[in-house]
C-alpha cells in the first residue's frame, strides 16, 4: 500500500495554530507569516535560534536577580549586545515583519521588535505583555514589590515611556474628539490605550501591516494571501463585513 503525507499548505498550518485563543503560539504564528513570501523557511530553525538567544540571556542572570535586574539586563542584551532596533532606513519594508529576516538584520517595525522581546522577557520570567498602542506598537512590564509598578518600553528604540510622554502621543489622536481635559489625556483614557494585547491581536496587526504595505506596493497577489490569513485568524470579523 502506498502512503504519501500530506504536506499542509502554509496557510492551513498557520490555521492550525490559531485555532485556540487559550494555546496560541504567538512566536510560532508571527514567524509562519513569513512563509508565503518565503516557501522554504523552516519555522522549526528559527525557533530554536530564539531558544539560543533565551539560553545566553539566562546565562547572565544572577540566580537571586529580581524583576527589575531582569528587564536591565534583557534590554542591556536585546538592543545594545544584539543591536536590535527600529529600521529608520527602510520602515516599509515588508521583511521588517518577518522575524527571520529581523533575527539576520537586527532591524524591524516595532511590532516584530516587540514579539521577539516579548518571547525572550518571559522565559525569564517577566510579567510582560504588548501593548496596542495607536501607531506604534509597545510593550509593557509589571513589577513586583519593592519596585512595584508598569514600565512601558518602545521596542522601536528600546526607550522606557513615562506617563507624560505617553500622553503626548495621543493627544493628536483626540484634538478634536472632545475626550480630552484640558488639553490633556485622562488617566482612564491612557489606561485604555495600554490595555495588553491578545497573541492573536498581536499576529492581526502584523497582518494588517503588511495588507498596508501591499496595497500602497499595488500588489494584489501578496495582498490577497495577507487577507486570506485575516480571514483565518479572524473568520467572525469576515463573516460580520459580509
Amino acid at each position: 500500500m502506498d502512503f504519501k503525507l500530506e504536506v499542509p499548505t502554509a496557510l492551513e498550518y498557520f490555521a492550525s495554530l490559531v485555532q485556540s485563543d487559550e494555546q496560541f503560539p504567538l512566536l510560532e504564528a508571527a514567524t509562519s507569516l513569513a512563509q508565503d513570501e518565503y516557501p522554504e523557511l523552516d519555522i522549526q530553525e528559527v525557533l530554536d535560534l530564539v531558544d539560543q538567544l533565551s539560553s545566553r540571556l539566562k546565562q547572565r542572570l544572577p540566580a537571586d536577580a529580581g524583576a527589575l535586574q531582569k528587564l536591565r539586563l534583557l534590554n542591556k542584551f536585546f538592543f545594545d549586545e544584539l543591536g536590535f532596533s527600529g529600521n529608520l532606513n527602510n520602515y516599509y519594508d515588508p521583511d521588517n515583519s518577518y522575524l527571520h529576516v529581523m533575527l539576520r538584520t537586527r532591524r524591524g517595525i516595532p511590532i516584530s521588535l516587540a514579539v521577539l522581546w516579548l518571547e525572550l522577557a518571559q522565559s525569564i520570567g517577566l510579567r510582560a505583555q504588548g501593548v496596542g498602542f495607536p501607531g506604534h506598537f509597545l510593550v509593557k512590564v509589571r513589577l513586583p514589590f519593592p519596585n512595584e509598578g508598569q514600565v512601558v518600553i518602545d521596542p522601536f528604540t528600546g526607550e522606557s515611556l513615562s506617563k507624560e510622554e505617553l500622553s503626548e502621543r495621543l493627544v493628536p489622536l483626540h484634538a478634536e474628539s472632545g475626550l480630552l481635559r484640558d488639553g490633556h489625556v485622562s488617566d482612564e483614557l491612557l489606561k485604555h490605550y495600554l490595555r495588553a494585547a491578545t497573541p492573536r491581536e498581536i499576529v492581526a496587526r502584523m497582518l494588517r501591516n503588511l495588507e498596508e504595505v501591499y496595497t500602497s506596493h499595488q500588489d494584489p497577489e501578496r495582498l490577497l494571501l495577507v487577507r486570506q490569513r485575516l480571514m483565518v485568524l479572524l473568520p467572525q470579523v469576515h463573516d460580520e463585513e459580509e
